[in-house]
């Protein structure tokens, strides 16, 4: 069993067209059955329901199948959009322009990504069937004490209705819209339900791993913005990018050329202010599954006591599926057992990012990586 000592302050497409690039294999799920799993999605379902730069323009946001569409096509390429819902907000607004720079594209422009999205997903959504295992993935009877959860063997889901709306990127609400003749909370194994067509978040697939360096991953660069609530992930060195020539003003303009040195963008929610440290660290660890150590004392007053509780692993653990450490003490980015609510309530100390999200992250920066929180 792997155990971490952390501070308590703190992943295809089978309804897509053939078009759409394969999911990149994730080093940290266990081999899952190619044919007849129940939880993949089948048959699409008819719908039942720079930075420095200008946010796309709000009456450019698309709405109904296409928001939802948008949300789809962002998320399974590295711009998270934060939970698909079919309201595009902020996070959405900061993936669109993520995208746009990687892409080439005016800040403000939604038609580009939007004809992207229309031609790489067709089918919006998808019928899943709630697999066997949530036997095993959820506990009704999950304590809220932090003393009585030290006593479990794992920190699984209260109910069929999270386990599954965090399966496809979603929240609770959001599931029962595309539901309504569904009694969501009432949810069985073997039943069938309408869901966002995303590559599902195995969380039973997960095992106990810890990552080491890669050549080519732990040259990038990591920057957490707390000021937008979004970290970005940059190759170690970007291509320069001209867009201007001061000295000749007559010049011809410059042709517009993507930002390929962004790799990917995550919604987060930061730490408060009194916890997080600003500066430059490197990552040093990566591990999944990881125990957190629950100490009061630290969470109140910031000086660890010896009076620490060893929380288990699973998704409703604070710190989520997996802790990526820094070389700063207690510092680090997570997942999270609450991910409606990133960008909105603040942690304690540490970046989260939701468990579909922080669980990419292997595949994306491993241990040497710089980590730039600002």
């Amino acid at each position: 069993m792997l155990r971490l000592t952390l501070l308590a302050v703190f992943s295809g497409l089978t309804a897509f067209a053939a078009a759409q690039p394969a999911p990149e294999p994730n080093p940290v799920l266990k081999a899952l059955p190619a044919e007849g799993d129940p939880n993949a999605p089948s048959k699409a379902a008819p719908a039942t329901a720079s930075l420095d730069g200008p946010l796309p323009a709000a009456e450019g946001k698309p709405t109904g199948d296409d928001a939802v569409r948008l949300q789809i096509f962002l998320d399974q390429n590295h711009f998270g959009p934060g939970i698909v819902d079919g309201k595009p907000g902020r996070f959405t607004e900061l993936a669109v322009l993520a995208w746009n720079e990687v892409n080439g594209h005016p800040s403000d422009d939604w038609h580009a990504v939007m004809e992207a999205a229309r031609k790489a997903v067709p089918n919006p959504f998808a019928t899943a069937v709630v697999p066997d295992s949530v036997k095993d993935w959820v506990d009704p009877g999950l304590p809220t004490s932090r003393s009585e959860q030290a006593k479990k063997k794992r920190m699984s889901y209260r109910s069929i209705a999270e386990f599954m709306s965090e399966r496809y990127h979603c929240d609770v609400p959001y599931l029962a819209a595309l539901n309504p003749g569904k009694k969501i909370y009432s949810l069985k194994a073997r039943d069938s339900i309408v869901v966002p067509n995303v590559t599902p978040f195995h969380a039973e697939a997960l095992v106990e791993t810890k990552f080491e360096a890669d050549p080519t991953m732990s040259a990038r660069h990591v920057v957490v913005d707390t000021k937008i609530n979004q970290v970005r992930i940059f190759e170690a060195t970007p291509v320069a990018l001209v867009v201007a020539d001061p000295d000749n003003p007559n010049a011809a303009p410059v042709s517009r050329r993507g930002n390929k040195g962004l790799v990917a963008s995550f919604p987060i929610t930061p730490g408060k202010p009194q916890f997080i440290r600003f500066g430059t660290w490197e990552l040093k660890n990566m591990v999944v599954l990881p125990w957190w150590r629950y100490d009061e004392s630290l969470l109140k007053t910031g000086k660890r006591s010896s009076n620490a509780l060893m929380i288990p692993a699973g998704p409703n653990s604070p710190v989520g599926v997996i802790w990526c450490g820094t070389s700063r003490s207690g510092i680090g980015m997570h997942g999270t057992s609450d991910p409606e609510t990133i960008g909105r309530a603040r942690s304690a100390g540490c970046i989260r990012l939701a468990n579909w999200d922080a669980i990419r992250l292997p595949n994306i920066v491993r241990p040497g990586s710089t980590v730039e929180i600002r």
